[in-house]
């Protein structure tokens, strides 16, 4: 593959994701993790992308987008069939966490009929269920972080402590056999409320992020109750996450 080529697979797939390791990089353009490396620095010297540890980060999102418009927009329909599979789990009036994810979004779409009590920090789904009647949505504090429509720091980590919930649904930004990642460390103390506060913690990731390494590790399988994700994620992975005893979904 051309270097030229190469370099716009990784701008094409920084804005999707916002922030990829080199790992992941190597993988999607097919190429040595030095070879990646020297594309990094060459595309850093033209503004578009930031070096960091470990990856790289897009520096601009294209027309100015939310992120979060953007993941919405990324394996759609892998998305839609892990938040049909998620909600059909859900039991009417329970107590729910939902987190800011993209594919929690699609969960949270399709939860109307079984009227849950929700606790959330995204304000996409705050906004979603603004003018329902049936449905109560607990918003937690936290400062506006609008390029991922969510609340973040100190006052939404201790609500989610102060509460309680019979399931935390969460997303991520990669998987593999340790555990689940991020790839924005200021959701990670938030995430990590939710699931202590949690009776049961569901983990809904498209397929496209089972044994892809993200930026900042969320925590390990011991603390997942069920991961639901598509049928194309890895059989080998996905056959060593259940020895760990979590519950795989597959929709």
């Amino acid at each position: 593959m051309q270097a030229e080529h190469r370099h716009k697979l990784i701008e094409a797939y920084l804005s999707e994701v916002e922030f990829a390791s080199l790992e992941e990089l190597s993988e999607k353009v097919d190429a040595s993790l030095s070879t990646v490396r020297r594309d990094l620095g060459l595309l850093s010297n033209t503004g578009r992308i930031k070096r960091t540890h470990g990856g790289a980060r897009l520096i601009q999102p294209a027309k100015q987008e939310f992120v979060f418009t953007q993941r919405q927009k990324v394996e759609s329909d892998a998305k839609d069939r892990v938040a049909e599979a998620c909600a059909n789990l859900i039991s009417p009036n329970q107590n729910l966490f939902l987190d800011a994810g993209s594919t929690v979004f699609e969960v949270a779409r399709k939860l109307e009929a079984h009227t849950p009590h929700i606790v959330t920090n995204s304000l996409s789904i705050a906004n979603l269920y603004a003018e329902h009647r049936e449905i109560e949505v607990v918003v937690t504090g936290g400062v506006i972080y609008p390029r991922l429509q969510v609340l973040v720091g100190d006052l939404a980590v201790k609500a989610y402590r102060a509460l309680n919930a019979d399931i935390a649904i969460l997303g991520g930004g990669g998987a593999d056999e340790n555990g689940i990642m991020n790839s924005h460390m200021l959701l990670i103390d938030i995430q990590q409320a939710m699931i202590q506060s949690a009776q049961k913690v569901i983990v809904c990731l498209d397929g496209s992020k089972i044994g892809r390494r993200s930026f900042t590790p969320l925590c390990g399988w011991d603390a997942v109750n069920i991961l639901i994700t598509n049928r194309e994620a890895p059989k080998p992975l996905i056959n060593h996450i259940k020895k760990q005893g979590v519950e795989v979904i597959l929709a």
